[in-house]
């Protein structure tokens, strides 16, 4: 077997190539600003080479020189543009794994760049198959969160299973894509509104939010919170809009479907009723903690502690909640979970995400923030929205909290 070349023996060429296609993955599957940065800057130093990343959530701009040729003779700057990332806990891990490799010298950088390489091969039907059925089963298991009627939950199932169609569909069609949040909201709100017609009352907003769930952009808009606390101000204002946007997109397609209902004479029945005994709950915590460690794409072996840690923050959430306020249950969650999460990365060596990002999927404020425009529309209330917009402030201030805290508690060692 031959040894990897020494990176001194790299050309300087090769090793920004390198640190490109680091940086163009890790922003690919998820990553925030800051962590991407201190990522790139860490490897680069590593390759001897001086970086100074920029990211957002649509491009990098990474400048580089090298610290042994005189100032200026060696600068080169690369300018990306790259669609928002989407979470793929598995290709973030081995990417980690493969920079790790390189650091350590037992992968050469063509080696190791080959490797990045290969994390590109198609997906296989099953494992898309797996993707579309998982949608269907995180829609059913938050209404049984919310202790719905068994009718509410098998809609929005079978909405989410036909939103998970949708989302497959809309990888080869890229204009498809720019309306899908809109396109999936007038869906659903279709079919539970033909539901609420001629079958049986629903609840009609829960389902409609319960069906959207994995599209609503809760863990973005923490993301974008947290962007800003850190100081990554572009970052997290670009990201903000982001995810504002596609709570407006979900919000068009709800109302534009109720309109066209209620201009072709269907009257709905709605109800508010949630009778459903505790152990549906229970059952709905482990079917939602499966299908978030299949959505975010985690490898088979990491399901196990993929599915404990957003298991983990929703139940640390509720009972702290039930004893001290919904508040109290947010920030302890998030703090327990970012200092688990730490925790894992630091003596784990693999990246913390794997912990932090299942951990508060079930704490964001994504379903409320839809719920209040949509109420805010629907009644034509101003005051109804300034009541959402509380109400998002309060899951976001208590979520950063935690984040922030959880960090001081127990400093992470690595920036994934």
């Amino acid at each position: 077997m031959s040894t990897p070349h020494p990176l001194s023996a790299t050309s300087y060429a090769a090793r920004i190539a390198f640190v490109v296609e680091l940086a163009e993955r890790l922003h690919s599957y998820g990553t925030t600003a800051q962590r991407l940065e201190g990522a790139v800057t860490a490897v680069a130093q590593k390759l001897r080479l001086e970086c100074e990343p920029w990211s957002n959530p649509t491009g990098l701009i990474l400048t580089f020189s090298d610290p042994n040729r005189p100032l200026g003779d060696s600068d080169t700057t690369r300018v990306i543009r790259l669609p928002p990332g989407e979470n793929d806990l598995y290709r973030l891990s081995e990417t980690d794994r493969i920079a790790e490799e390189v650091m350590a010298g037992r992968l050469d950088l063509a080696a190791g760049h080959a490797a990045l390489e290969q994390l590109d091969r198609p997906r296989s039907k099953r494992w898309r198959a797996m993707q579309v059925v998982a949608y269907g089963l995180a829609a059913g298991a938050v209404a049984s969160l919310l202790r719905l009627p068994w009718l509410d939950i098998g809609v929005a199932a079978i909405n989410g299973l036909m939103i998970g169609l949708l989302v497959d569909i809309s990888g080869s069609r890229p204009r498809f894509k720019e309306a899908l949040e809109a396109i999936a909201a007038m869906f659903a709100a279709s079919m539970t509104v033909l539901v609420a017609s001629f079958i049986a009352p629903l609840n009609q907003n829960t389902v409609i939010i319960a069906s959207l769930i994995v599209l609503l952009p809760g863990l973005a808009l923490t993301n974008a919170v947290n962007e800003l606390t850190s100081q990554h101000l572009v970052s997290g204002t670009a990201r903000f809009a982001g995810a504002l946007t596609t709570v407006v997109k979900l919000a068009v397609g709800t109302v534009i479907a109720l309109y066209l209902t209620e201009l072709i004479g269907l009257q709905p029945q709605i109800r508010a009723s949630r009778p459903q005994e505790a152990w549906v709950e229970w059952c709905g915590i482990a079917v939602a903690a499966y299908a978030f460690a299949v959505l975010f794409r985690a490898h088979r072996s990491d399901y196990p502690k993929v599915m404990a840690a957003a298991a983990g923050g929703y139940l640390i959430s509720r009972f702290v909640g039930l004893a001290w306020g919904s508040p109290a249950g947010i920030f302890l969650a998030a703090l327990t979970l970012t200092a688990v999460g730490n925790a894992y990365a630091r003596w784990g060596n693999r990246p913390g995400a794997i912990i932090r990002v299942p951990g508060i999927i079930m704490l964001v404020p994504g379903s409320v923030s839809l719920r209040g425009l949509l109420s805010m529309i629907q009644q034509q209330d101003v005051n109804v929205g300034q009541d959402a917009v509380l109400a998002v402030l309060n899951i976001l201030l208590a979520l950063i909290a935690g984040l922030i805290f959880g960090n001081l508690l127990l400093p992470a060692r690595r920036n994934l």
